[in-house]
């Protein structure tokens, strides 16, 4: 799946850029960067901001979820 990820709600952007920079950096805060790309993945899907199969994407590709 191709996803132009600049099209995603800014929020859910920068939750997404916060996760993957604590990951470089070896956050002690990655726990919590998780939780808020997951809550923002879900929000923006029952909003219908991004459909299921984008949230499910996103799940996948950068919380190592199986969906």
């Amino acid at each position: 799946m191709y996803l132009d990820e600049r099209t995603l709600p800014m929020y859910l952007q920068k939750d997404i850029k916060a996760l993957v920079e604590g990951e470089k950096n070896n956050s002690s805060l990655l726990d919590c960067l998780w939780c808020e790309v997951y809550g923002s993945i879900n929000s923006a899907q029952y909003d219908r901001e991004i459909s299921v199969e984008v949230a499910n994407y996103l799940r996948e590709k950068y919380l190592d979820l199986e969906v």
